[in-house]
């Protein structure tokens, strides 16, 4: 196993109300689960190959709840990255170089028997963590869109914040809103629109979450 580091934003969108089920150990409230996730990689590495400035994005499509398996998943490596940067970004966003169970990446690959091929696509991104607004355009995969929940009375940013003391992913996040709409790529499904999304800070590693960092 080659040992790897990483630290980077993560935005997500899931086709599930605010809040996201999953979390809190609940199923799908529509029954099935549907995201697409995009990695900002502020630095990082996996043995000697310097993962820093990177960007990567990976679309998914479970049938059922993630932990009945079945699921379809694609990854996308920006084309900044070399040959070797995406080689070793695929390692990990695949769970080949993770100690059992220590990441989402190993789970969503465990429950993703399909596996579509990498794909290399320029990945346009802008994001404030703080404002909870995002911008994703991977060309001929997908855009997304990510704004602050709306309050359901006077439509003013709502900001709420999931805290998982033991997660395996993030140990805080917030809570946003967003629409994806997939242009391409083999992983398929309908345009999310004002369902659950999320920021996080990302300290992880072959070990799982990086005590002290996260």
């Amino acid at each position: 196993m080659t040992p790897w580091e990483i630290h980077a934003i993560e935005l997500t969108n899931c086709n599930c109300n605010f809040g996201c089920p999953c979390q809190f150990g609940v199923l799908p409230n529509r029954g099935n689960c549907e995201a697409a996730v995009v990695f900002d990689i502020e630095h990082g590495h996996h043995g000697d190959t310097d993962l820093s400035g990177l960007r990567a994005a990976a679309i998914y499509h479970w049938p059922g709840a993630i932990h009945e398996g079945n699921g379809q998943m694609q990854l996308v490596i920006d084309t900044a990255a070399t040959d070797a940067q995406a080689t070793a970004l695929e390692r990990i966003m695949t769970g080949q170089d993770t100690e059992e169970m220590k990441t989402m990446w190993f789970v969503y690959a465990r429950m993703s028997p399909t596996r579509y091929p990498t794909l290399r696509r320029p990945i346009d991104l802008t994001h404030d963590m703080d404002a909870r607004t995002g911008r994703v355009r991977i060309d001929g995969v997908a855009d997304i869109d990510l704004v602050p929940v709306p309050n359901i009375v006077t439509g003013e940013p709502h900001r709420a914040l999931l805290k998982l003391p033991h997660g395996f992913e993030f140990r805080e996040a917030e809570v946003a809103s967003g629409r994806t709409t997939l242009t391409g790529g083999e992983v398929a499904f309908a345009p999310l629109i004002d369902t659950h999304a999320h920021f996080a800070r990302l300290h992880l590693s072959h070990a799982g979450v990086i005590e002290g960092a996260a």
